[in-house]
């Protein structure tokens, strides 16, 4: 079973920026495609930004080339810089990996409050 760590999250002023990780493994970074979720209270979790195994990123268009999305083979970790952060962005952030349209089960995430 794929098993993920998440950490990162934490309180920041409008602005600001955070740096996300997620923990898996060399074997699952590389062949999953790893996405980084958020879930804003009282919506539906949605895709941020994922890596396909060939290295493919895709990012959500609310993203606006704020957000980067890296990998590090070495460590097993996919890693979502985050920056020029908005009131917006307030939400619990999840890491998964994927295969075709199949989800890992989700862990509980990382908070991320921007506010002043």
């Amino acid at each position: 079973q794929v098993q993920l760590v998440e950490s990162g999250g934490g309180l920041v002023q409008p602005g600001g920026s955070l740096r996300l990780s997620c923990t898996a493994s060399t074997t699952v970074v590389s062949i999953y495609t790893m996405g980084w979720y958020r879930q804003i209270p009282g919506k539906e979790r949605e895709l941020v930004a994922d890596i396909a195994p060939g290295g493919g990123i895709d990012y959500a268009d609310f993203v606006k080339g704020r957000f980067t999305l890296s990998r590090d083979m070495d460590k097993g970790s996919v890693n979502l810089e985050m920056s020029s952060l908005e009131p917006e962005d307030t939400a619990v952030y999840f890491c998964n990996a994927r295969i075709i349209s199949t989800l890992a089960p989700w862990g509980q995430g990382t908070r991320v409050t921007v506010s002043s």
